[in-house]
């Protein structure tokens, strides 16, 4: 596998990646800063690929400990080479194995996921670590929420990235796996723009209702770039507050 090095939050984390295949956006970035973690507790990120989630949130949150599942051995691997590149190989842990058949022990105060959404119907990618990456089977969302909370404790957060349109079956994938309290995070392009994407988080066996917050504004007007809180997500690590 050919990789490409750089860094991750303005340079603080060194980050191999595949030259080919699916390359790492913005969107583990943001959703390692929507976990509510703690110095101490434990994370499961499903489908951890290069490990650039557990990275940022590590970096953030600290004596973490985390454990990544990644089926590619290779991307495994490589994850394994970030983690000890940025001296977390003490409390950080990447398996090679199915999301949908893993099962942590203890079980974890956190899981998260950017999980494969695109339908299975589309036009297929020839590079394999893309298409894995990205491509969803039928009900292929709902069942990584139902793996992501069988992994966690009474009272451990559930939190997934995925595009506005699927957001229908993530709640009720959410409802069905015994989750609740459901914090909706859009993440807005830019002002007068549709979102994209959104952050969802809920709460293993809670309940309360469905919460829209303000969400994010990605981009300036014109080319301003990136706002100044995308800005201290992205380069400082500040957090977002999903509570």
């Amino acid at each position: 596998m050919r990789t490409t090095h750089g860094t991750l939050l303005g340079g603080r984390v060194p980050y191999e990646q595949p030259l080919e295949g699916h390359r790492t956006g913005l969107e583990p970035v943001l959703l390692a800063a929507a976990i509510p973690a703690r110095s101490g507790e434990r994370v499961l990120e499903g489908g951890a690929g290069s490990g650039a989630g557990l990275l940022c949130l590590a970096s953030r949150v600290a004596d973490l400990r985390g454990v990544g599942v990644e089926r590619d051995a290779g991307m495994a691997e490589l994850a394994r080479r970030n983690i000890a590149a940025n001296a977390f190989e003490a409390s950080i842990d990447v398996v090679v194995a199915d999301l949908l058949e893993f099962h942590a022990e203890p079980l974890c105060d956190h899981a998260f996921a950017n999980p494969p959404w695109h339908d299975s119907s589309g036009t297929r990618s020839r590079v394999s670590l893309k298409e894995d990456a990205k491509r969803a089977e039928p009900a292929g969302v709902g069942r990584w929420i139902a793996a992501l909370s069988d992994n966690l404790r009474h009272g451990g957060t559930l939190t997934i990235v995925v595009p506005a349109t699927r957001l229908p079956e993530c709640l009720e994938a959410i409802g069905t796996a015994r989750c609740g309290g459901s914090r909706i995070f859009p993440l807005w392009p830019r002002a007068g723009r549709d979102a994209k994407l959104v952050i969802v988080q809920a709460t293993r066996n809670a309940r309360g209702p469905c919460r829209l917050l303000p969400g994010l504004m990605l981009h300036g007007e014109g080319d301003l770039g990136f706002t100044p809180e995308t800005t201290e997500i992205l380069r400082d690590g500040v957090a977002i507050a999903m509570a």
